[in-house]
């Protein structure tokens, strides 16, 4: 199973009623999360944006898929979750805070490097609206094509500040990079993860 479809599986909705509370961005940032450092759940929730409920909720599925393992020391990403990050991180790269810029909508910015990804990109607007529905103020996508880099929908180059942070975070001929936005850096994070997933 991919881990697309895998991340899909943890965030739908599996009976009558309110959805879950978090998207797949959250599930991913919460396997990360734990794959770095053992954590608890109150430390993940904030670092999540989410209330102890939806952690709860999010640790329940991660744990039924045998992605994460909970104990009394904390919560832990188990092998098979581990694996899984290895796939995605072999495709989203690990990003970078982001400058603010005229090319960036709000005070917070966070990029996110997708390896080979940019010619699924076609006008920005269905990575703009993946981070809106997961509540980030927005993103703006970049492509590198024959070694230059553009916004797509704007025809243009990018401001020299986010050309540098390009050329700092690794992208290369075919990538494309994504840039969520939003009132925190949760927010930011949440939009750009939410914006890269769909061009996985």
């Amino acid at each position: 199973m991919s881990f697309k479809s895998l991340l899909k599986r943890v965030a739908e909705k599996t009976s009558p009623g309110r959805a879950p509370g978090y998207g797949e961005a959250q599930a991913l940032r919460a396997l990360e999360l734990v794959a770095e450092n053992s954590i608890g759940r109150a430390a993940l929730g904030n670092r999540l944006g989410v209330g102890e409920g939806v952690v709860r909720t999010l640790l329940r599925r991660l744990t039924s898929e045998g992605l994460v393992e909970v104990s009394t020391n904390g919560i832990t990403a188990s092998e098979k979750g581990r694996r899984i990050l290895d796939d995605v991180h072999s495709i989203i790269i690990r990003g970078a805070i982001a400058p603010a810029t005229e090319d960036t909508l709000g005070g917070h910015n966070y990029a996110l490097l997708i390896r080979g990804a940019a010619h699924k990109v076609r006008k920005g607007l269905e990575q703009r609206d993946a981070a809106l529905l997961a509540g980030a103020g927005g993103a703006t996508t970049i492509t590198i094509r024959e070694g230059a880099a553009l916004i797509p929908g704007m025809d243009r180059s990018p401001s020299k500040p986010l050309l540098s942070l390009i050329e700092v975070i690794g992208a290369s001929n075919g990538d494309a990079v994504v840039i969520g936005t939003g009132d925190t850096m949760i927010d930011a994070e949440t939009g750009a993860y939410s914006a890269a997933l769909t061009l996985t």
